[in-house]
């Protein structure tokens, strides 16, 4: 299947590994040309390297901190320099510490808020003119399961990313027109280092084994297996499609079927 993004411009945050990294191969697979971005310049250089010896779309990157104050700036620039422009742009950040909604203190909660749900909302504005002007526009929020199924021990993500379900849909209607479309792309157990580190926090918390927590995990999943980044990395091209212009305003679940709601 042809996507119909081959030429078009992307950048994806949080891209140095795990999903935001998936997003980004799927897209250059796809011959989008991407500019990752991260915080340890040695792995964006490799993924860059490994990305443009596909052949496909072009890969560049720029290291950035989504937690500094001047980070919209400095991608705003990024993209002028890198990419002339931009088509596609996923919102990707890492999760906040684990903890219960009574361990949330105001400054948890402010530090947190500036780098998943301020900067995140921020960059996007400033994206939208140009986006508003070539009339056509994607815009893909990673967020998590989270935000429809609370997980335990992880409510400052699920306060945080829920705030960014209430944006996106809003943003959605408003930039319909424009032939933009704003989705919420959701994953469950897909298995990233991150998912290895809380593995790791609830196995600490509990006193069980990671293995354990991992096979009662597998356990709740219908398809009997966590995802894979790769599996993530297409649904989230495909967001980004010509073939998905009429799908906007919508939450795509990545999970294996483990959400009980409807």
């Amino acid at each position: 299947m042809d996507f119909g993004i081959s030429g078009k411009r992307a950048l994806v945050l949080a891209s140095s590994r795990g999903l935001g990294l998936g997003i980004a191969t799927a897209l250059l697979k796809e011959g989008v040309n991407v500019l990752l971005v991260g915080r340890t310049s040695e792995k964006l250089e490799a993924n860059c390297q490994a990305l443009n010896a596909l052949g496909k779309g072009k890969a560049d990157w720029v290291r950035g901190d989504i937690s500094e104050a001047n980070f919209v700036a400095e991608m705003v620039d990024a993209v002028k320099q890198k990419l002339g422009g931009i088509d596609i742009l996923i919102n990707n950040t890492g999760g906040p510490t684990p903890g219960t909604a009574e361990e949330i203190t105001a400054e948890k909660l402010e530090t947190f808020f500036q780098s998943m749900v301020l900067r995140v909302i921020t960059l996007t504005g400033a994206f939208l003119p140009q986006m508003k002007e070539q009339r056509w526009g994607r815009i893909v929020t990673v967020a998590s399961s989270g935000v429809f199924e609370p997980i335990p021990n992880l409510a400052l993500s699920n306060t945080l990313r829920g705030a960014l379900v209430g944006w996106s849909k809003t943003l959605s209607s408003e930039v319909a027109g424009f032939g933009i479309t704003s989705n919420m792309l959701l994953p469950g157990r897909i298995h990233t280092d991150r998912i290895d580190e809380l593995d790791g926090a609830n196995a600490k918390r509990t006193g069980k084994s990671i293995e354990e927590i991992r096979s009662s995990s597998v356990k709740t999943i219908p398809a009997a297996r966590l995802g894979t980044v790769d599996e993530f990395g297409a649904a989230g091209a495909f967001l980004c499609s010509q073939g998905a212009s009429y799908i906007t305003g919508t939450m795509l679940r990545v999970d294996g079927g483990a959400a009980s709601s409807i």
